[in-house]
């Protein structure tokens, strides 16, 4: 293999690209070699024995599909979600979520007429004070302090 350095360098220069980026014609190594001016270097381009090979990208195609499995609601479980407990859903909308259901509960307890109306107000005030973690909390709470009215 010969050392074409020079040649590779002045090539560069004037088709305005990087190094790595002239491709010189194999079958004419013997005409680059002898090619030692900027001139002959020109006519070696012009006769397209030295060209400029396209700038390498890097491919979308896979950020894409990606992002369109995005869209259709993949993609999206348990093993994606990055940030703490308090990131993903903020003090405020986790109370909010519990009381909600909380209070539904309640509701429900109270026209089924499983617990008194005076037992549903102080229940209320109790799961307004954040007495109960959750529903299943209020029923076992029920449960222990045999708050379930008799049929």
């Amino acid at each position: 293999m010969t050392n074409l350095s020079s040649q590779r360098r002045l090539a560069a220069q004037i088709l305005k690209v990087g190094q790595n980026r002239v491709w010189i014609d194999p079958e004419r190594m013997d005409d680059v070699e002898s090619a030692i001016t900027r001139e002959e270097i020109k006519k070696l381009i012009h006769e397209k024995v030295i060209i400029s090979l396209p700038e390498k990208g890097v491919s979308r195609s896979r950020a894409k599909t990606v992002r369109e499995k995005k869209r259709r609601g993949l993609r999206k479980g348990p093993g994606s979600v990055t940030g703490s407990g308090k990131a993903k859903i903020s003090k405020k909308e986790a109370w909010m979520m519990k009381i909600r259901s909380l209070r539904k509960r309640l509701r429900e307890l109270k026209a089924n007429r499983v617990v008194t109306e005076a037992n549903y107000r102080q229940l209320y005030k109790m799961a307004s004070s954040g007495r109960f973690g959750s529903v299943a909390d209020l029923e076992r709470y029920l449960k222990a302090h045999d708050l379930w009215r008799k049929r």
